[in-house]
């Protein structure tokens, strides 16, 4: 049980800390280097934002700030809360893996996102 646990206490406290210290307030995180060399947002500007909308209860803000930081922590709780049921029952070890087929998929999505919100019909995208 110690990965789940480990893993768990780490997301809840970086919540924790995107809950408490506001990204809303330009810099507080430091610049996106992307942005501040192109002007552009990259697919994770309005991500820290979107976290703290979410631990606000702002679903809306989240969504928002970034729909692909929303629907990454929706994924990622629910590999976590897999993880940790596989671990309770002590089956499977169930450790998160992703593989290539995953990581290809993941990266195209990424990249997808990324290109969509900078073109003038998916501008509704952008933070």
């Amino acid at each position: 049980m110690r990965g789940p646990l480990l893993a768990g206490i780490a997301g809840a406290a970086a919540a924790t800390l995107l809950h408490v210290r506001d990204p809303h307030t330009s810099g507080s995180y430091g610049f996106c280097p992307f942005l501040a060399i192109t002007g552009r947002p990259c697919p994770g500007c309005g991500g820290l934002r979107a976290i703290n909308d979410l631990t606000h209860g702002d679903l809306a803000a989240a969504v928002s700030s970034n729909v692909l930081a929303v629907a990454l922590v929706v994924v990622l709780t629910v590999a976590w809360a897999r993880w940790t049921f596989l671990r309770l029952r002590g089956g499977d070890d169930g450790s998160l893996t992703l593989g290539a087929r995953g990581a290809t998929v993941v990266l195209a999505v990424v990249a997808a996102f990324g290109i969509v919100r900078l073109t003038p019909w998916g501008a509704w995208l952008q933070p």
